[in-house]
């Protein structure tokens, strides 16, 4: 059979079986079974992780228990949290409690473009968006070309468009502890699926309640992965010099630099800086962009030595 892995405690994985390809009629929801892993992936070096697609087989179909007999071919993989095959990233912002963090979400939507992987962002508890900065913002990223919804769960709010835009996806939703993230979850699924946190009120940053990766199903072929620290997953992997790359709205002006190696910083015939003259190129992200790309060219150096 073909499933997806969707749980993974101490090495004993929940799979829940795929309804494709399958010679057997199958019925929403489908079923899971609790599996190990063959001998043969520790000796070859492969870790099973949540989002794989596996072939197994069932060994006890009335205790609902399998044997993973093969990993099928990653499309995406991330390491930190460990997790694969995700087909879109929903980067998850709040008004208030914590405050919008642009830096973090250019890095994510850097990192998204990065893996080949869709990106939504949702700008949540616009409810207490008092100073209309999520307008501001949804301005920016819509002009860029990302879908932006807002939402507030408590009148559930974007809801329903949000759960449209999810269809046939493996979804990773990402943002700061407090952003709303189970909360939202729940919203989707009607009913209490995920762990909520709750914020402080000492130093208004949020308790992160989830303490590992879990896929939920929403509907047919339709994943949710709720996983915790997905916030701080690293972009080491994008190289300081290609960060370029991964900023959808420069790309397009690259072309007008001067130098094929133009930096984007210190250059003054580049076609990116004379785009945000412009005003085609937001000032705000071309900012964080350089101090994504000195990040990332600062712990290059530290690797050399």
């Amino acid at each position: 059979m073909r499933g997806i892995i969707t749980e993974n405690n101490s090495n004993i994985y929940k799979v829940k079986r795929n309804c494709q390809r399958s010679k057997i009629p199958l019925t929403y929801p489908m079923p899971s079974y609790e599996a190990t892993a063959r001998g043969k992936f520790k000796n070859d070096g492969i870790e099973p992780v949540v989002g794989d697609m596996v072939r197994f087989e069932v060994i006890d179909e009335k205790k609902q228990q399998g044997v993973i007999n093969e990993i099928l071919e990653r499309k995406v993989y991330i390491k930190r949290p460990k997790i694969a095959n995700i087909t879109q990233m929903i980067f998850v912002l709040s008004s208030k409690n914590p405050k919008p963090d642009l830096l973090m979400l250019d890095k994510q939507l850097a990192f998204a473009e990065f893996l080949g992987v869709k990106s939504l962002i949702v700008l949540n508890k616009a409810d207490l968006d008092d100073e209309s900065e999520f307008e501001r913002i949804k301005k920016v990223y819509e002009n860029i070309g990302y879908i932006v919804i807002k939402t507030n769960c408590k009148n559930k709010k974007g809801i329903k468009l949000l759960k449209s835009k999810l269809k046939n996806n493996i979804n990773a939703f990402s943002g700061n502890s407090g952003v709303g993230k189970s909360t939202l979850i729940n919203s989707i699924f009607g009913k209490d699926i995920a762990l909520e946190g709750e914020i402080s009120q000492k130093n208004k940053k949020g308790k992160n309640t989830t303490t590992s990766v879990k896929i939920y199903e929403i509907d047919v072929n339709t994943y949710i992965a709720d996983t915790p620290g997905f916030s701080t997953f690293s972009i080491e992997e994008i190289n300081s010099k290609d960060l370029s790359n991964y900023f959808v709205e420069f790309k397009k002006e690259i072309s007008k630099c001067e130098f094929l190696d133009c930096t984007h910083i210190k250059e003054e015939k580049c076609g990116v800086k004379k785009a945000i003259k412009k005003g085609k190129i937001d000032e705000g992200r071309y900012e964080r962009f350089c101090k994504i790309r000195e990040e990332l060219k600062q712990k290059e150096e530290r690797k050399k030595w």
